[in-house]
């Protein structure tokens, strides 16, 4: 039950280690292991010695990869009790205990093993279990023989073979706990496990409140891990008996490094897997997965839809317990029945099929394995309390009974997910799916071939109205109508407000209103009659390019649902008057922070590191999970919006392309975007992709770190641009000289030039040296190392700006000041 996506963090750290000066096979009593020696496996596959994490003072005893030359730490013995000098020993006690000595041949950290044993050995399995035993006996695979082993007591890193889970007999818990920090391996707040209970389950918590479960394991997966299928990569074990419940994983391939790992960070828990010719770490899949991953995000009786908007609905049969906190995003209080149901009143109360659930959280739960699922409905019949029942097994056709009481939360719909039999009055159950009537199976088989009959037919007209309605683009009284992009796709509606409604919210758009004007005109501030504040982008009648921009966003805006996306609440078509109604965002647009002298001492260095990393997840989204691949080809600091708490959203979607699944580049006869943010595959040749994107979102974190533009901007003796002026001090080693001085108070200088080393590779001249945005995720997040930035591109001196004599084709130069659509012969 564990779980992996593409690599969008990584916490283990790079780390500095001692000089070795040999290495040992074993630690005896005889035979200690000095701070500078290492301890290696039998088939070099892991090692074991001191190290020092990134600056830290402090020196710790831990395992990593032997042959991986980014060194990987997957253990640390001391963590909590980190050593000051290096006058550090690590021996085996009389007693047979794995003891850590300091200065002084103080007590540092010892195993605490009780079972003692004649002649102790310590030895560094190949699966890195590192094992204390009996010096004769040669069975190492037997872990029954063992006095002591790290396994019991993993730190952030499941190996292959690590048993997750609780020992019943000696109530041992196996659980994951993430480092403080990269520099800091001390226990985090966030830890993973299995929940005991009926029907355990793998949990992410911080601190005391649960963070994310995974759901029950159903035989085959856990039903709300998505890509948990049998895969070529590793497979999982759930046990549960007696004597203990774990849950471990078996790669498939020997050659292959996969380990899950758990990190202080937004994705917690990911499986990542060693890339020999990358020499990279590379991730499977990451949770939590998504925004309805958190626990219990849409309360009781909540369904989390990820691509609905919002994303929390009412199971069917259900309705907001406070429709007002619902209809404001607050969905904490969860929902009620629509209609009371009666217990215990012969056909009154019936279930209700919801297909492909995360089942609930088993905490109030019931469980029997032989059970059938017609007997599990009699069961959960019989009791006013049970809210629900599933299969407990869904493989070979079902089996096993599991049963809710109370209210059922943190619900969401999963690619893994199974059938959930929902407990309501009769008359919303539609049909009882569960053990019919024989008396009823011909009458519903009436029912069936009469619904299907009529919907065909209704199917059919509809495409014949499709097919009318698409023949005009617009009816005479200038309302909008459905039909193709360039791409083909069905351009979707959003809803629509009349132009009274506008001008009233917007005071006839006064000026006193206007928040500001963009390449297809002006964006004004309204209040609806409600009080609900919103921002109006208004079409410029002059804009002869606009009208296919405006229909862009509006098709995008109906698709697109992520945190770090502005949310597009309308349209309005009336006559030549072509608006969009957006979510109002109090604090405007990032440039009007960074670049302003007095308000960028508001921006310290973690919000604006927050920014960046928020930018970039929504960049992601866009580029790969998304329903649709959508290149945005104007990313800019005016197109960043930033809302009450500062939490930036990505807006202005009319130049943005949409792709197919597949396809991640394009080409185009017409360069649109902003000069000093295109990249120059783009402006010079109007070939896009996802790394043009890439090189916009590599201008903007420059511009955010040194609060300056990119445009020609004299640097004491030298004319660059800024991207011209951040090579030119990494290369001199002094990129910390980038740095806006409004940040010096309060920023990492470490994790700043960290950031300006990834601006760098974003910038790269060819796209293919560019990371994606799942890479440039991982590198914000990570402290793993970095490759060196080549020669970015458009690194121009005395590039033209407004006027001056472009560089090179017209389309190819840099300024960021207005959005530009050019047409340009092919």
């Amino acid at each position: 039950m564990a779980l992996f996506l593409a690599m969008l963090v990584f916490s283990n750290p790079l780390v500095f280690f001692s000089q070795i000066s040999y290495a040992t096979d074993t630690i005896t009593q005889s035979q200690p292991l000095l701070d500078g020696s290492t301890l290696v496996s039998k088939e070099g596959t892991f090692e074991l010695g001191f190290f020092t994490p990134g600056n830290s003072p402090n020196h710790y005893v831990g395992i990593w990869f032997k042959n991986i030359p980014m060194r990987t730490v997957v253990w640390v013995a001391n963590r909590d009790n980190p050593a000051k000098d290096k006058s550090n020993m690590l021996s085996l006690s009389k007693d047979g205990n794995l003891i850590l000595l300091g200065k002084n041949r103080s007590l540092i950290w010892s195993t605490n093993a009780t079972i003692a044993v004649s002649n102790p050995v310590v030895q560094l399995l190949d699966n890195g279990n590192l094992v204390i035993r009996e010096e004769k006996d040669d069975n190492m695979d037997n872990e029954e023989n063992f006095v002591w082993q790290s396994f019991d007591y993993p730190c952030d890193t499941q190996l292959q073979g690590m048993k997750l889970g609780w020992n019943l007999k000696t109530g041992l818990n196996r659980y994951l706990t993430a480092w403080k920090n990269w520099e800091d391996p001390s226990s985090g707040d966030f830890t993973s496990g299995l929940k005991l209970g009926t029907n355990p389950e793998l949990v992410i918590s911080k601190g005391s409140n649960e963070y994310y479960r995974s759901g029950p394991w159903n035989g085959i997966f856990s039903s709300g891990v998505f890509g948990f299928s049998p895969n070529p990569l590793f497979e999982y074990k759930y046990v549960q008996n007696e004597d203990e419940v774990y849950v471990r994983y078996t790669l498939k391939n020997s050659s292959v490094i996969s380990i899950i790992v758990l990190n202080q960070t937004l994705f917690l828990r990911q499986r990542i897997t060693w890339i020999p010719h990358t020499r990279t770490w590379s991730v499977y899949q990451s949770l939590p997965q998504d925004s309805c991953d958190v626990y219990n995000v849409c309360g009781a009786y909540g369904n989390c839809m990820i691509n609905a908007s919002p994303v929390c609905q009412c199971l069917e049969g259900f309705k907001p317990k406070s429709p007002q906190d619902w209809n404001q995003m607050d969905w904490t209080k969860g929902c009620v029945r629509s209609e009371p149901w009666s217990c215990g009143v012969k056909n009154k109360d019936g279930f209700r099929l919801i297909a492909g659930m995360k089942m609930p959280d088993t905490t109030h739960s019931w469980i029997n394995r032989s059970m059938t699922l017609e007997d599990c409905k009699a069961k959960c019949l019989k009791n006013c309390s049970c809210t629900a029942f599933a299969n407990m097994d869904t493989g070979g056709g079902g089996s096993g009974c599991s049963i809710w009481f109370g209210d059922l939360v943190d619900l969401r719909i999963s690619e893994s997910g199974q059938d959930l039999y929902v407990r309501m009055a009769i008359s919303g159950t539609g049909k009882d799916n569960v053990n019919a009537d024989a008396k009823h199976k011909h009458l519903k088989k009436v029912v069936l071939v009469v619904a299907i009959t009529v919907s065909l037919v209704l199917l059919m007209l509809l495409a014949f109205s499709y097919i009318y309605m698409t023949k005009t683009k617009y009816k005479e009284n200038g309302t909008w109508t459905e039909e193709k992009d360039d791409g083909g796709q069905e351009n979707l509606e959003l809803p629509f407000f009349d132009l009274a409604t506008i001008i009233n919210a917007t005071n006839n758009f006064s000026i006193d209103n206007k928040l500001g004007e963009g390449g297809f005109g002006p964006v004004y501030k309204g209040t609806m009659l409600d009080g609900h504040e919103i921002a109006v982008k208004r079409l410029s009648k002059s804009s002869g390019q606009g009208l296919k921009e405006f229909k862009n966003e509006v098709i995008l805006c109906a698709k697109l649902q992520h945190r770090n996306l502005v949310k597009v609440l309308g349209c309005c078509v009336e006559g030549e008057e072509k608006m969009l109604l957006y979510e109002y965002m109090p604090n405007r647009s990032l440039d009007s922070f960074i670049f302003d002298p007095a308000q960028s001492k508001l921006l310290d260095w973690p919000t604006r590191f927050n920014i960046l990393c928020a930018i970039a997840r929504g960049l992601l989204y866009l580029h790969q999970d998304s329903r649709l691949r959508i290149i945005h080809r104007d990313l800019k600091a005016s197109n960043i919006l930033l809302d009450n708490n500062m939490n930036p959203k990505i807006s202005d979607f009319g130049l943005a392309k949409m792709c197919g699944g597949d396809q991640v580049e394009g080409n185009t006869n017409r360069i649109v975007g902003t000069y000093g943010y295109m990249a120059p595959e783009y402006a010079i040749d109007g070939l896009f992709s996802i790394k043009s994107d890439v090189f916009s979102f590599g201008v903007l974190l420059l511009e955010i770190i040194s609060g300056k533009k990119n445009r020609t901007v004299t640097y004491e003796e030298h004319s660059d641009n800024l991207i011209g002026h951040a090579w030119r001090l990494w290369k001199e080693g002094i990129p910390e000289q980038l740095i806006d001085a409004s940040l010096v108070d309060s920023c990492n200088i470490s994790e700043l030039v960290r950031c300006i080393q990834v601006g760098l590779l974003c910038l790269q001249h060819h796209p293919e040296d560019r990371p994606n945005m799942t890479t440039v995720v991982v590198m914000l997040s990570s402290e793993n190392s970095l490759s060196q930035p080549k020669v970015p591109g458009f690194l121009i001196k005395n590039i033209s700006i407004e006027g001056e004599q472009p560089c090179g084709r017209q389309e190819s130069c840099s300024t960021n000041e207005v959005t530009v659509s050019l047409l340009n012969a092919r």
